[in-house]
C-alpha cells in the first residue's frame, strides 16, 4: 500500500476539494472527467479518483497523488461508460490515506452508487453514531463516507436514489457540495447555504457539473448556471431536471473562494475571480498607502491584487519573487536540511529587482505566518531596504469548519497576536496593512449577507458543536464505529 506523502514546501495554504461530473453517452466520459479534475487540481492534491457508470455497474479508480500521477492512459481506457464523476481531495476530515480517497462506491437497493464531496459536516460524530446503532460499518474515516452510507440505507425504503438523497439531506449540518453517480444518472447537490460552489455546463447536448466553471472551459463545455443552495440536479437521458430538497437558507458562499481558493479564470456569483482580486488590490492601496519604489506579488495568488495595488498607487509593478512551479508535492520524503531551506525551495528572490529598493509585498492572506516570515527574510537578504506587507484580505482569526483545512485558533497568527503591530513585528516587516472586511466585500460587488466570512469575523452561519473542533481526527477516534468493514460495490 502506498504511504501517505507530505508537501515538500513548508506551509501550504488552506485547501479543500474539487468535484466534477458528466453524463454523456457515446463520449469518453472518463477522459472528460480527467481533464476536468486536472483543471481543479488547485483545490486538492492528496488523492484523486474517477468513477464511471455503464448503466448496470460502476467502476472506479482512486489513488493517492496528483491527477497526472493517479491515472495512466490504460486506466482511462478501462473506465468506459455513459456517465462519470471525479474528485480531487485535500483532507478536511479523515487522514490522508487511500481508504479516504474518493469517489466512494457502495451497493444500494437501487444498484451501485458513488459519491464525491466538497465540504465538511459539523455533525459527523452524531451521524456516525446513528450508523453504528444501525449496524452499518465503514472502511474510512470521513464525513463523506457517512453521507454515502446514509443514502444507501435510505435506498432500502425509498422509491429511487433521488428520493433517498432527498431523505438524507435534512439530517446533514454544515457544508456539502456533492457529485453523485447512479447506474444511469449523475446527481449534483449543494447544501442550503451554498458554502461551496457548483455549476452546470453543456457539451454536445449533454451536461456536466464542476466546482468551478474553469473546468468546463477546459473540456470545451459552456457554462449554463450555478446550482442553487438546497438544489438537487439530475443529469440523465432527459437532460437536466431539478428539485429543491432543502429550504434555502441565507446564501453563504465562502468569500475565501475569491481571496485564494478559486482559480483566477473562474467566475462565482457572475464575478470573475481575477478582476475581483485586482479590485481587492486597488482597495488595499486606498486603505493602506505607503511610499515605495516597487510593488511585487507573492506568486501566484497575490499577482492580481499586486497589479491592482500598483495601478491604484501608481507605484511600479515588478516581479521580485520567482516561483518554482514544479515543486507541488513529492513522494520523496524531504530530509531535515531541505526542511530548513523551507520557502527557498519554492521562491527565489530577484536581487536585481529588490536591491536598494523600498518594496510593497502583496500577499492574499496570512494563516500561520511561517512562510510570510521567511519571505520577509528572503527579501531583506536580497537587499530590500524597506518591506511593506499588504494583505488583500482581513486578518485570518478563526478556523473554518465548512470544508477548508485550516488549523485551530491557537495556531492562527492573527488570533495569537492580537494587534497588527504585534503581527508586523513577528513577521519582521517595516509596515503591515490588511484589507478590511468591508473593502473585501466591496471589491466583490455582492452584498455581504451572501457570504460566509467566518474565518475573518467569527460569524458561523451553522452553529459549531464542541466535538467538531477535532475535525480531521473526529471519526478516527470514534469508538462507535464497527471494526468490520462494509462491502463496497
Amino acid at each position: 500500500m502506498m504511504e501517505p506523502y507530505e508537501p515538500l514546501f513548508l506551509e501550504a495554504g488552506p485547501e479543500e476539494c474539487g468535484v466534477f461530473g458528466v453524463y454523456a453517452p457515446g463520449e469518453d466520459v472518463a477522459r472528460l472527467a480527467y481533464f476536468g479534475l486536472f483543471a481543479l487540481q488547485h483545490r486538492g492534491q492528496e488523492s484523486a479518483g474517477i468513477a464511471v457508470a455503464t448503466g448496470r455497474a460502476i467502476h472506479a479508480h482512486t489513488q493517492m497523488g496528483l491527477v497526472a500521477q493517479v491515472f495512466t492512459e490504460n486506466d482511462l481506457k478501462e473506465l468506459t461508460g455513459r456517465a462519470a464523476i471525479g474528485h480531487t481531495r485535500y483532507s478536511t476530515m479523515g487522514s490522508s490515506n487511500p481508504e479516504n480517497a474518493q469517489p466512494i462506491v457502495v451497493k444500494t437497493a437501487h444498484g451501485p452508487f458513488a459519491l464525491g464531496h466538497n465540504g465538511n459536516l459539523v455533525n459527523a460524530l452524531h451521524l456516525s453514531h446513528q450508523l453504528a446503532d444501525s449496524g452499518i460499518a465503514r472502511e474510512g474515516t470521513t464525513d463523506s463516507e457517512i453521507i454515502v452510507r446514509l443514502i444507501a440505507k435510505e435506498c432500502e425504503a425509498a422509491d429511487s436514489i433521488e428520493d433517498a438523497i432527498a431523505a438524507v439531506v435534512p439530517h446533514l449540518r454544515g457544508a456539502f457540495t456533492l457529485v453523485m453517480l447512479g447506474p444511469d444518472a449523475v446527481y449534483g447537490l449543494r447544501d442550503p447555504y451554498g458554502f461551496r460552489p457548483l455549476c452546470i455546463g453543456r457539451l454536445n447536448g449533454y451536461h456536466l457539473l464542476a466546482s468551478e466553471d474553469c473546468a468546463l472551459r477546459v473540456v470545451g463545455a459552456e457554462f449554463v448556471r450555478e446550482v442553487e443552495p438546497g438544489e438537487l440536479v439530475i443529469l440523465n437521458g432527459d437532460g437536466v431536471t431539478s428539485r429543491h430538497v432543502a429550504k434555502p437558507a441565507q446564501k453563504s458562499l465562502c468569500i475565501f473562494e475569491f481571496v485564494y481558493l478559486a482559480r483566477p479564470d473562474s467566475s462565482l456569483y457572475g464575478k470573475n475571480v481575477y478582476e475581483v482580486r485586482r479590485r481587492m488590490g486597488q482597495q488595499l492601496a486606498r486603505e493602506h498607502p505607503v511610499a515605495a519604489d516597487i510593488v511585487i506579488p507573492v506568486p501566484d495568488t497575490g499577482v492580481p491584487a499586486a497589479a491592482g495595488y500598483a495601478e491604484e498607487s501608481r507605484i511600479h509593478y515588478r516581479e521580485g519573487l520567482i516561483k518554482n512551479r514544479y515543486i507541488h508535492r513529492t513522494f520523496i520524503q524531504p530530509d531535515q536540511r531541505l526542511r530548513e531551506l523551507g520557502v527557498r525551495m519554492k521562491l527565489t528572490p530577484l536581487r536585481e529587482v529588490l536591491n536598494g529598493r523600498r518594496v510593497v509585498v502583496v500577499e492574499d492572506s496570512i494563516v500561520r505566518g511561517t512562510t510570510t516570515r521567511q519571505i520577509v527574510k528572503l527579501l531583506r537578504d536580497a537587499g530590500a531596504v524597506e518591506i511593506h506587507l499588504r494583505i488583500s484580505s482581513p486578518p485570518f482569526k478563526w478556523p473554518c469548519f465548512y470544508g477548508i483545512d485550516t488549523p485551530e485558533r491557537d495556531q492562527l497568527l492573527a488570533a495569537q497576536r492580537k494587534s497588527v503591530s504585534a503581527i508586523r513585528d513577528f513577521l519582521g516587516a517595516d509596515s503591515l496593512g490588511y484589507l478590511s472586511i468591508r473593502g473585501m466585500v466591496k471589491a466583490v460587488g455582492v452584498h455581504r449577507d451572501n457570504f460566509c466570512t467566518a474565518c475573518f469575523s467569527g460569524d458561523y452561519r451553522v452553529p459549531i458543536p464542541n466535538e467538531a473542533h477535532a475535525r480531521k481526527a473526529i471519526l478516527e477516534h470514534d469508538a462507535a464505529w464497527s471494526e468490520t468493514p462494509a462491502p463496497v460495490g
